[in-house]
């Protein structure tokens, strides 16, 4: 069965429960037992395994494997629960969190796209330092997709005379394509998602910038010093033997303008309280969700046309990434209902273990376990399904975990995204990066030789931030 032919499998299905789906009641977690999260895992697990074991394979069929899970999952709970509660589960995951994720996405990776910087730099450890300290701070601005795809390329370019460029790379990808974006809904998957479920947009940067600046001037000053080694052992030259431009230009500008127009739509969009909602089929869509969504999809469009003839071809931008992560997220959003629900049981349902683990003696919530248990499930799942696992797990209430359990809320913003650096599969920049670099002739570091450069350098330091921050 094709991806196409999954899609409207359950189009078909969501038409014929329409008129019913209005009434449908909630998933009741306390009343499913741990089958129901077996499609869930699946996704995961294909997403983590599959381009590593087959990956031929995986790259013209991972829409039909997303899609096969997701029907694993509808079909089953149609015949189990009825027609209606399935149509509910579906039209809930498209309107309530799958849309607004893919909008934002496209349209930060469309305006990431359209930006080309030239300039004939020269990869020295100061220069390089500073250039993925620029990264960490677009990161929470522009996500960090489109933080990753805007440098790298002028990262690749500064560093082309010089014989060790992998450990450029890997730190690289800890700085700017993780723990940078640590700061706004903007910056990573997992805190977006965060904003729609309540969390206000200004929460994490007024809670996670300890931390966050912790790790960033930690592994800025451990890659200077092994750059600077490196740097004096090589005698590298000044002499650029790919010369760019003699002088700094950026391409594209129009797009740091757009980039502007979606931080202030996603602003407008937490902050602007109107009242006006609409029922969609028993889902509730708020007035400032779709002005913004619509508006998201404008700006993606007119960066498109706007963009200088060119300008993407010298940044090899396509559009295959962003395809992926459409489809795979899709599978992701559908199967992963059953799974929240039972978290959302607590005790009564069939995670009470898991319940178990991150609650201590006298029933309060552990800030230290949750940051280990949703950082190491996001270095190697996904960390944006990941953080609403452990979101719901503590309770789902975003005033509540903003404000009583405000520790428990850091713990799970900062495992899901710091350790989403622990693999190339923690995070989508981590293979993106990984995929430039060797295209660009760069022998990365395998998947495990990968895990080696983040275990001995990344791992301590997030036992070093437990020590210090999540109590």
């Amino acid at each position: 069965m094709t991806y196409r032919a999954v899609l409207r499998l359950a189009l078909a299905l969501l038409a014929g429960v329409l008129p019913a789906v209005c009434s449908a009641a909630q998933i009741d977690g306390a009343a499913l037992g741990p089958l129901w999260a077996v499609p869930f895992a699946g996704v995961l697990l294909s997403i983590a395994l599959m381009p590593l074991l087959a990956p031929a394979f995986w790259h013209h069929h991972y829409g039909k494997i997303a899609g096969a899970w997701a029907l694993a999952f509808m079909a089953p709970f149609a015949v189990s629960y009825g027609a209606a509660a399935a149509g509910s589960a579906l039209v809930h995951a498209a309107m309530a969190e799958y849309i607004p994720f893919i909008v934002l996405l496209t349209a930060l990776y469309t305006v990431a796209g359209g930006i080309h910087i030239r300039g004939n730099f020269h990869g020295s450890p100061g220069f390089n330092c500073g250039l993925m300290a620029l990264g960490a701070v677009l990161a929470s601005f522009m996500g960090t997709t489109g933080a990753s795809m805007l440098l790298v390329r002028p990262l690749i370019r500064a560093n082309d005379n010089r014989k060790h460029v992998a450990h450029v790379l890997v730190f690289f990808i800890f700085i700017v394509s993780n723990i940078g974006g640590s700061l706004t809904p903007l910056g990573d998957p997992p805190l977006f998602l965060g904003f729609l479920q309540g969390v206000s947009f200004f929460w994490t940067a007024q809670h996670l910038v300890p931390e966050t600046v912790f790790l960033v001037v930690s592994l800025l000053a451990i890659f200077y010093a092994i750059d600077r080694y490196y740097y004096a052992k090589e005698g590298v030259e000044r002499i650029d033997p790919t010369p760019d431009s003699a002088s700094f230009s950026i391409e594209g500008r129009i797009n740091l303008l757009l980039l502007l127009v979606i931080i202030g739509l996603v602003l407008m969009s937490g902050t602007w309280k109107p009242g006006i909602a609409f029922d969609v089929f028993g889902t509730s869509v708020g007035l400032p969700q779709l002005l913004r969504d619509g508006l998201l999809v404008a700006v993606a469009v007119l960066s498109w046309h706007l963009t200088p003839v060119g300008v993407h071809g010298r940044n090899q931008f396509s559009w295959e990434p962003m395809r992926e992560v459409a489809k795979l997220f899709a599978g992701i959003f559908l199967t992963i209902a059953p799974v929240l629900a039972m978290l959302k049981a607590g005790s009564e349902g069939a995670f009470a273990p898991v319940v178990a683990l991150v609650t201590g003696p006298d029933g309060q919530p552990l800030p230290g376990m949750y940051f280990w248990a949703s950082g190491l499930l996001s270095s190697f799942l996904d960390n944006a399904p990941t953080y609403l696992v452990f979101f719901n797990l503590a309770g789902g209430d975003a005033q509540v975990l903003m404000t009583t359990l405000a520790p428990v809320l850091v713990a799970i913003s900062a495992g899901s995204v710091f350790m989403g650096a622990n693999s190339y599969i923690g995070n989508a920049p981590n293979l993106m990066v990984k995929a430039i670099a060797e295209d660009r002739g760069i022998r990365m570091p395998s998947f495990f030789g990968y895990m080696a450069w983040s275990g001995l350098i990344l791992l301590p330091l997030f036992g070093l931030l437990t020590v210090l921050f999540m109590r």
